[in-house]
């Protein structure tokens, strides 16, 4: 396989540089599994409360302001490129990356469609369907064109005190909150600068982050008028625009850490920010996460 003298770990972690079928069907099998135990799980802990319905699609569009749908999105490119990356680990051309280990994220989000369909609780969602999809061409379209990621999708997450107001909505405890309380998450698109201007002394790690959030949001339509009254509040959206860091982009001939920044490089990195809210109020935050 060619390896260097290193650390059966460290050799373990390289990716293969021709097909390794056992790392291969390792991952083949442990994807179908792990996919199919969890829509198993989610059926019996979630939707097994609810009565069931005929499959049919709801119109949830202007819920939360989209952030769940940018929500869709960043899952939808990270497990896509997880896959693809792990394809890549067995030696898998980079064609059958794309075919099979990009779509992914794709696939499984849209089978939790499929169950939130037949739910009558829920309903089937188109928007989230192209959420979904908008996520995998994301990772598809740079692979195609540059060969490389030079725009990753980020997360960040703060709590906040909307959260306190419907806990049973929003969450209860921290890890529920980083789950349900849109109010604290933020998305990001962030750009690689060297990837768009190599041969320059741009530090190779260095990039330029966009972000997407919204606040005052405590149930999922602004029409629940009834709740915003008695609160006071009234959602509205805020961009910013920030530092980041690529991990990716860091040399080192560790495989353990370029795997653990291949992972953490999901989450954007406290970095000084601009804030705009409404799109005609800014405000600086030294350290924004």
């Amino acid at each position: 396989m060619g390896y260097s003298q290193k650390s059966p770990f460290e050799n373990t972690l390289r990716p293969s540089d021709s097909l390794n079928h056992i790392r291969k069907n390792t991952v083949l099998i442990s994807e179908i599994a792990i996919g199919a135990g969890t829509l198993i799980g989610l059926n019996q802990l979630w939707y097994a409360d609810y009565p069931r319905s005929n499959f049919h699609f709801i119109n949830d569009n202007s819920d939360w302001l989209q952030m769940d749908k940018a929500g869709h999105a960043f899952s939808s490119y990270h497990l896509g490129r997880l896959s693809s990356e792990m394809l890549k680990w067995s030696g898998v051309s980079k064609r059958k990356q794309l075919l099979y280990g990009s779509g992914v994220g794709f696939v499984f989000l849209t089978a939790v469609e499929v169950l939130d369909g037949y739910s009558s609780q829920w309903g089937a969602s188109t928007g989230d369907i192209i959420a979904n999809a908008s996520g995998t061409a994301l990772y598809v379209s740079q692979e195609l064109i540059w060969n490389e990621q030079r725009i990753t999708p980020k997360f960040s997450f703060h709590t906040t005190k909307y959260a306190d107001l419907r806990p049973d909505v929003l969450g209860s405890s921290f890890s529920e909150q980083i789950l349900k309380d849109y109010n604290g998450q933020t998305y990001w698109l962030s750009f690689n600068l060297y990837s768009f201007a190599k041969g320059t002394k741009i530090p190779k790690w260095l990039n330029l982050a966009v972000g997407y959030g919204a606040e005052a949001m405590i149930s999922a339509n602004q029409k629940n008028n009834s709740i915003y009254s008695s609160t006071g509040t009234r959602p509205f959206r805020q961009f910013y625009l920030s530092l980041d860091i690529n991990l990716t982009k860091i040399n080192t001939n560790s495989s353990l850490l370029k795997t653990l920044f291949s992972v953490i490089n999901t989450i954007k990195v406290p970095a000084p920010t601009i804030e705009f809210k409404r799109f005609n109020d800014v405000k600086y935050h030294l350290i924004y996460f």
